[in-house]
C-alpha cells in the first residue's frame, strides 16, 4: 500500500440507494406495512427493465460505472437478486445497520464509526401535532400568534396548503414525518431567511433535549399559490453522541472537508469546510477537491436528491434518471483519481420509490471501493460487513487508529 501520508479518501454517500435485504425490515415500516422485501436499486432496475420507467429516460437502467464497482453484485449479497449485470471489477460488500433508525443521522453516524445508543423521539399522527409547549415555544421565538399546519406533511405540500396564509398572517409553518424532526417552513422574503435560521437554530436545543433529530430550515420563495423551496435548507441536527470518523481524522491533523449536507448532520464536528449545492453542483465540488484535497485528506459527500426529490416522492423514472446522471458523472471522476486514493461509494439507508408509502425504507446498502492499488487485485467479494466498518477501513487507510468497534475490511 501507498505510504498513508499521501493516501487521500473520498467516501460518498448517495442518499437512500438501498440494496435490500436487512435482516430487520420487518421491525420498520411505511404506514402499517413493513419493510419486508423492500429494494431500491433492485425494484428500480426491474422497473427500467420492463419499461415501466419511460418519463425522462427510456430502457433498461444505465448504471456502468456503479455496476463495474460492484452495485449489483451487493446487491446479490443482500438478497440474492441477480439482475445478469457483468462482473465486477472493484472490491464490493454489502452493509448492515444496527441503529434502530432509518434516517439520515443513524445512518451517517454509523457509518462514521458511532451507532445511535437511543431511540429517536417521532410525532404521533395526530392533529395537531405538537404539544402546546413546543407551539408555545415557536410562538415566543418567531414573534407570532401561532403557527400554521401542525401536522405530518409532505414538505412541497404543505407549503402548497398554507403559503398564502403564511403570507398574510406571518406565522410559520410547522410540520412533521415519520422521521425525528420538526420542520419549519417560511417565505424567504415575507418571514426573512434570517430569522427562519435563527428561530430554528434557538428552538433547536428544547428538540434535542427530547431526543428528536433535527430541526430543519425550510425556506421556499414564491406568491399567490405557486411556492418553491430553495437550496437554503439548514438542518440543526443533534451532535453525535461520542467523536466520529471526521473527529479521529481532524484530531489528527487530517483535513477534513464536506460536501452536502453533511457539516449539518454532524454539527459540524470534525468539519473544516463545506460546500453546499444542488447534486449537480456538488458534484462540480467534489471533482475540485480531488484536484485539490491535500495528501491524507478526508472527503465527505452527501448527494441527497435520490432522497428528497425522487425516493419520498415516489417517483421511479426521476430516481432512475439521476441514477443514470450520477454513474455518467461518477466515470468522469474515476480518472482523475491518484494511485494512492480510496474512493468508497456506499447509502445511509434505502428509500424504495415503488415501495407504499412516502417514508424511508430499512435496508441495507451497498459498499463499492474504488483504488488503483486496490484494484490491482482483482474483483474482491468482501461479503458483509458493518456499517461501522466503513469508518474503521477508512481511517486504517490513513493511517490513524480508529476509536470505534469496527474492523477493517481491506
Amino acid at each position: 500500500m501507498t505510504q498513508t501520508l499521501k493516501n487521500r479518501v473520498f467516501l460518498i454517500v448517495i442518499d437512500s440507494v438501498g440494496i435490500g435485504g436487512a435482516p430487520d425490515a420487518s421491525n420498520f415500516f411505511n404506514g402499517g406495512t413493513p419493510d419486508t422485501g423492500a429494494n431500491t436499486l433492485g425494484h428500480i432496475a426491474l422497473a427500467c427493465a420492463a419499461g415501466r420507467v419511460e418519463d425522462g429516460r427510456t430502457g433498461p437502467l444505465k448504471i456502468p460505472n456503479l455496476n463495474a464497482l460492484g452495485a449489483g453484485a451487493s446487491m446479490q449479497i443482500a438478497t440474492g437478486l441477480d439482475l445478469g449485470w457483468p462482473a465486477p471489477t472493484g472490491a464490493y460488500a454489502a452493509a448492515t445497520q444496527i441503529s434502530l433508525g432509518k434516517d439520515t443521522p443513524s445512518g451517517h453516524w454509523e457509518l462514521s464509526g458511532v451507532p445511535v445508543p437511543w431511540d429517536w423521539t417521532t410525532f404521533l399522527k395526530t392533529t395537531p401535532v405538537f404539544s402546546e409547549v413546543i407551539t408555545k415555544r415557536i410562538c415566543e421565538l418567531a414573534g407570532s400568534e401561532g403557527i400554521l399546519a401542525n401536522c405530518h406533511a409532505s414538505g412541497t405540500q404543505v407549503i402548497d396548503d398554507f403559503g398564502t396564509q403564511h403570507i398574510q398572517s406571518g406565522w410559520p409553518i410547522c410540520y412533521t414525518s415519520v422521521d425525528s424532526v420538526l420542520q419549519i417552513a417560511a417565505h424567504e422574503v415575507q418571514f426573512g431567511l434570517e430569522r427562519l435560521l435563527k428561530l430554528c437554530e434557538e428552538l433547536a436545543p428544547m428538540l434535542h433535549k427530547l431526543k428528536v433529530g433535527r430541526v430543519i430550515a425550510r425556506p421556499f420563495v414564491g406568491e399567490d399559490g405557486v411556492f418553491e423551496r430553495t437550496l437554503n435548507r439548514h438542518d440543526y441536527s443533534i451532535p453525535p453522541p461520542s467523536p466520529t470518523l471526521c473527529d479521529w481524522l481532524h484530531d489528527a491533523g487530517r483535513s477534513v472537508q464536506a460536501i452536502g449536507k453533511v457539516g449539518d448532520i454532524f454539527s459540524m464536528h470534525g468539519i473544516d469546510e463545506v460546500r453546499k449545492g444542488a447534486d449537480t453542483t456538488l458534484m462540480d465540488h467534489l471533482s475540485d477537491l480531488i484536484d485539490d484535497a491535500p495528501d491524507g485528506g478526508f472527503v465527505f459527500a452527501n448527494f441527497v436528491e435520490f432522497d428528497s426529490l425522487y425516493g419520498h416522492r415516489r417517483d421511479v423514472s426521476g430516481y432512475a434518471k439521476h441514477l443514470e446522471w450520477f454513474d455518467a458523472a461518477l466515470g468522469a471522476l474515476l480518472p482523475k483519481l491518484r494511485p494512492s486514493d480510496l474512493l468508497c461509494v456506499t447509502a445511509d439507508h434505502g428509500n424504495d420509490p415503488t415501495w407504499i408509502g412516502t417514508d424511508h425504507t430499512r435496508e441495507r446498502v451497498p459498499v463499492l471501493i474504488h483504488g488503483l492499488d486496490i484494484n490491482q487485485q482483482g474483483s474482491r467479494n468482501l461479503g458483509h460487513v458493518e456499517f461501522v466498518d466503513v469508518a474503521a477501513t477508512i481511517a486504517t487507510y490513513l493511517g490513524v487508529a480508529p476509536r470505534g468497534h469496527g474492523k477493517n475490511f481491506l
